[in-house]
């Protein structure tokens, strides 16, 4: 009875000592905030995980100071006290987590995304995001190997399984065929910079903007709202196009197939009125061009560019509105029509002219040397000559 006093005693103050902790902690931290934003980051961060820590490690300490160390008498200690052990690795392995989570994240304000040129900082933000799921992954995994070895005969155990070299063969062979061929690629896609977060790529005939990069896939939000996960092997294995590779701005066209009456030139002057009137065109490139010429049309091709695609497509479908809509309120006879012709009789048949294909030829009537250069004679028959 007095040992479990003294446990519960000990129990409450070690839950006053981890409040009166959690308070200090809490003011201290707001006092940094006013003039730090990171205190108020990490604060945030690793408030649950460093209250945690703090509560077990403290009742752990008062269950070892209140039952006494007798296996006879108290044969629940060892397990009690393994258990917080357990605890105590997993909520160290939550902590070290979310520092280095913080540690990472703590970089990326210096890099904004928000602004037209942010090529540098979407390839900044990329490998940050890879390294983070790589740092959490690697922690995990260390603190799953700590609690492994707490529990006895399981170092025995890990030895002999690391003895044997055909089982670790193929292990790794089986892994590096799915799981390790994904998280390779996805480092080597964070640090290439072949693709970066809210770059523009066409998959699969499909455009989109890369959405998020993990170690084993990457997710692409399409043009109408739909996800695309690729597996990482994907973007290292087969072709795609990244518009948004070196920048944002993109040029593109718009082509018209018009009648022969069309103006050019004063399609050209409305054109650049209808520039001038929208905040799409990023005024670097205003061209029009009559491309072709054949065929009944007049091929007109006109290109203008955009800070990125989602500007670039609303561009070209405001231009290509307008000029169809200033075609047909102000010169309709430019709208492409078919031409017919109708005859009325059929012709009748003309008299034959002398052919004049003997005067073009190779090997004309007055060539009989040339002609017997290269033919030769030609066997007409198999009767002997006395026969004929």
């Amino acid at each position: 009875m007095d040992i479990l006093l003294r446990l519960l005693v000990a129990i409450g103050f070690a839950l006053l000592v981890t409040a009166a902790a959690a308070l200090v902690l809490h003011l201290v931290f707001r006092a940094l905030a006013r003039r730090e934003r990171w205190a108020s980051l990490l604060s945030r961060r690793t408030k649950h995980p460093t209250r945690t820590m703090l509560l077990i490690a403290l009742l752990w300490a008062a269950f070892a100071t209140s039952i006494p160390d007798r296996p006879d008498a108290y044969p629940w200690r060892d397990e009690v006290s393994h258990t917080f052990l357990i605890a105590t690795i997993g909520v160290g392995t939550w902590l070290a987590c979310e520092i280095s989570v913080f540690l990472e994240g703590l970089g990326l304000h210096r890099y904004r995304v928000d602004v037209p040129d942010n090529r540098v900082a979407r390839r900044i933000r990329t490998q940050v995001v890879v390294l983070r799921r790589l740092t959490v992954a690697v922690l995990v995994i260390i603190g799953l190997g700590a609690i492994l070895l707490t529990f006895p005969g399981v170092e025995a155990a890990g030895a002999s399984v690391l003895a044997s070299a055909g089982l670790i063969s193929v292990i790794a062979g089986l892994a590096a065929q799915s799981t390790l061929g994904n998280v390779f690629a996805g480092m080597q896609l964070a640090f290439s910079g072949s693709i970066r977060v809210d770059d523009v790529v066409v998959v699969e005939q499909q455009w989109g903007r890369i959405e998020e990069i993990t170690l084993t896939y990457v997710v692409v939000h399409l043009w109408d709202d739909r996800r695309f996960v690729l597996p990482s092997t994907y973007f290292t294995s087969t072709p795609f196009e990244n518009w948004t590779r070196t920048n944002s701005e993109l040029l593109g066209a718009v082509e018209f197939d018009l009648d022969w009456r069309v103006r050019p030139g004063e399609m050209r002057v409305e054109l650049e009125r209808i520039l001038d009137h929208t905040d799409l065109w990023d005024r670097r490139v205003q061209v029009l061009q009559v491309t072709d010429a054949v065929q009944g049309f007049v091929h007109v091709r006109v290109l203008v560019t955009a800070h990125d695609a989602p500007s670039l497509f609303d561009l070209r479908c405001y231009v290509r509105e307008e000029l169809v809509a200033w075609i047909q309120r102000t010169h309709p006879d430019a709208q492409p029509v078919q031409r017919v012709l109708m005859v009325d009789e059929v012709a009748g048949p003309k008299r034959r002219t002398a052919s004049t294909a003997s005067s073009s030829a190779l090997f004309t009537p007055d060539q009989d040397d040339r002609a017997a250069l290269f033919t030769g004679p030609i066997q007409t028959s198999d009767i002997p000559p006395s026969e004929r």
